[in-house]
């Protein structure tokens, strides 16, 4: 039986809760066993702490842990909300209304040419306010799972850094 240590495909299943400003517990996310999330140990991108809680785990093991905002995406940065000139955003002159909606992740890219995912938070009439924050940044994070599998990632999945096929990705 496989053990989870770098370089193996894990898949998961797992409930995600955040704690609200109440300190109450408030479920975010679910990967079920029908959509499970899968991913190369080592070389996920995930927090490291996350990792490091689940290597050594077997398929079948449950797990249960917390990541505090230092482990995870960090605290909340305040300056990562930003005012972008509302003609950034259009394409042959016009505007495209729909994608211009609160609540929207857009991809954007900074002067360096750097990618990240940025959320519309409100629209001005000359600016759209932005927050470049991850969007669990600043929150403790509460995983309740359990390992479904455990492979051998093969040598085509190691040198692209993710998973191939089955929840994984396709070229």
């Amino acid at each position: 039986m496989a053990q989870i240590s770098p370089n193996k495909v894990v898949t998961i299943t797992y409930d995600l809760s955040v704690t609200d400003e109440n300190q109450e517990k408030v479920l975010v996310e679910s990967a079920e066993a029908d959509a499970p999330m899968v991913f190369l140990f080592g070389q996920s991108g995930l927090p490291e702490e996350f990792e490091t809680q689940l290597s050594g785990k077997n398929p079948g093991d449950a797990f249960t842990f917390s990541l505090t905002p230092e482990q995870a995406y960090g605290d909340y940065d305040q300056q990562a909300v930003v005012d972008i000139p509302k003609n950034v955003f259009e394409i042959d002159g016009k505007i495209d209304e729909e994608m211009l909606q609160e609540g929207n992740f857009l991809p954007m890219s900074d002067n360096q040419g750097n990618h990240m995912q940025g959320k519309i938070v409100e629209i001005g009439a000359e600016t759209v306010k932005m927050d470049f924050n991850h969007p669990l940044a600043g929150m403790v994070m509460h995983f309740d799972g359990k390992v479904a599998d455990v492979r051998e990632a093969t040598p085509e999945e190691l040198a692209h850094g993710h998973v191939h096929g089955e929840g994984g990705h396709h070229h």
